[in-house]
């Protein structure tokens, strides 16, 4: 089952988020055959980073709920309350999952 999850940062975060990154990024490495895509939310400037955005494969909510207690930009603080959703594809792209 395809899940989006959308993290966004604490306010007052920015820095935290800086030193946690190589860790961070090692850890969804370790998924990286279940990520359809992940990637930084930013501001208008494109620059300034808000959150996160990662759609990613999992059999249940509780596997994404399992999986996010450990992912160390929340065990840091980075992020906010998670907000969670199954995702269907229904559009073709070039990479990634394939539509339902």
């Amino acid at each position: 089952m395809i899940f989006a999850i959308l993290l966004m940062d604490r306010p007052g975060t920015a820095e935290l988020r800086i030193q946690v990154r190589p860790e961070h990024r090692a850890y969804l490495g370790q998924q990286a055959d279940r990520m359809a895509f992940a990637g930084p939310l930013t501001s208008e400037d494109g620059k300034t980073t808000v959150g996160s955005l990662l759609v990613m494969d999992f059999p249940g909510s509780a596997d994404v709920e399992a999986w996010l207690s450990d992912e160390p930009f929340t065990k840091a603080g980075v992020y906010e309350k998670p907000i969670i959703h199954v995702f269907t594809n229904s559009w073709p792209q070039k990479v990634g999952f394939p539509p339902a």
